[in-house]
């Protein structure tokens, strides 16, 4: 009933009429919050437009309120428009005790944007602890740098409206009392900004649905962008730094991700994957798919795999450090291609079921390697295999 009254409310909200009377309280009452979350919150920020932001803004600071009464949602709406305004760092870097990077909580995006944010802190506040607060995952992926610290922050993504919103109390009480600024790359742990967590005048908020509205960037390319208005660092680059990743790269090797995170529209319809793959094992790579965190993403990969390749199953980050060695990567609009782009690792990725234009502008990878973008909207293994062939 829930992913009814949120898919219905999502039309409206993107044709500009008002939320439905009595939505509130539909979603509050369901069970679980993955139809509020999952077709609300990311059906309004996955259009990347100004006034959707508002709209989530409209109605989150609600939803806050009416699960935390110590809130108010006027007053966090005023709050919103305060801190989403680009503002410029003007103190003593020098000075500056600790940097506190928030993780977006998903991989893909702590690889293409938040990974920015820790090398311009890194850089910009030399005497600084820096310190990602977010899940052990995301952390695992910067664990060999000796700069970035660790603030475990848990996220839910099943649970309740209101152990959702936990996350975010308990960054709160974790960074009272810690001296330095926050830098929030539109977090869920904040709920893109809206929940907050520490002193108004120590946070920076990177308001990535709205900010360089007009442009067709990719977001590490926007997040560079506001990193060198805010903090002064023109140069900011998207890395990982896996503890015992490697660092020799493999003629012949190509990893391949089929992940969708949990989102089938991204998926290109039977036979394409295992067909993809017995192409590119014709060609002479030793390729490695990876099962992802089991279940049916795992069946996909071993079926893809099955007597034309190896299969990978363990953490992504140790995925990732795969990914760093190898001469090519191929896979869908996922975490992997972020880390390729990072490394500058040549790399295709597949387009499936994105929502609008701006969705693949700004979700497509960015970094110094080359990089294919396939849409998957005609013969997607021919179109992908021309790709492979025009950096290989």
């Amino acid at each position: 009933m829930s992913e009814s009254i949120c898919s219905a409310a999502l039309a409206r909200a993107l044709r500009g009429e008002p939320w439905p009377a009595g939505l509130l309280d539909a979603v509050l009452a369901a069970p679980d919050a993955r139809a509020l979350f999952g077709i609300l919150a990311e059906g309004l920020s996955d259009r990347f437009e100004p006034r959707l932001c508002d709209a989530y803004a409209g109605l989150f600071s609600e939803v806050i309120a009416r699960v935390l009464p110590q809130f108010r949602a006027p007053e966090l709406r005023a709050r919103y428009e305060r801190v989403r305004r680009v503002r410029t760092f003007s103190g003593d870097a020098a000075a500056v005790e600790n940097v506190i990077v928030l993780s977006r909580v998903t991989l893909g995006a702590d690889v293409a944007v938040t990974s920015l944010m820790l090398d311009a802190a890194k850089r910009r506040f030399p005497n600084a602890r820096v310190v990602l607060a977010g899940g052990r995952k995301s952390y695992e992926l910067f664990a060999g740098d000796p700069r970035v610290e660790h603030l475990e922050v848990s996220y839910g993504r099943r649970e309740s409206v209101a152990d959702r919103l936990a996350a975010g109390i308990e960054l709160a009480q974790a960074l009272a009392g810690v001296r330095g600024i926050v830098i929030d790359p539109d977090s869920r742990l904040t709920q893109l900004g809206l929940l907050p967590v520490c002193d108004e005048a120590s946070y920076y908020f990177f308001e990535s649905r709205a900010y360089g509205a007009q442009s067709s960037e990719p977001l590490g390319s926007l997040a560079r962008r506001w990193l060198a208005e805010t903090f002064g660092i023109p140069d900011a680059r998207a890395f990982i730094n896996c503890k015992g990743a490697p660092a020799v790269s493999e003629p012949k090797l190509c990893a391949v991700s089929f992940g969708v995170g949990e989102n089938p529209a991204k998926r290109v319809a039977d036979p394409f994957e295992p067909a993809l793959v017995e192409a590119l094992a014709a060609r002479g790579f030793d390729v490695v798919v990876d099962t992802g965190p089991g279940g049916e993403e795992a069946e996909r990969a071993r079926r893809a795999a099955a007597g034309r390749a190896r299969t990978w199953q363990g953490s992504f980050a140790d995925f990732a450090g795969i990914i760093a060695r190898s001469s090519l990567y191929v896979g869908y609009d996922s975490a992997g291609q972020h880390v390729a782009a990072a490394c500058g690792v040549p790399l295709v990725s597949v387009f499936a079921g994105y929502p609008c234009e701006r969705f693949l502008d700004r979700w497509r990878p960015w970094g110094p390697g080359r990089i294919e973008v396939v849409r998957a909207d005609g013969d997607a293994l021919a179109a992908t295999l021309a790709a492979v062939s025009k950096i290989r």
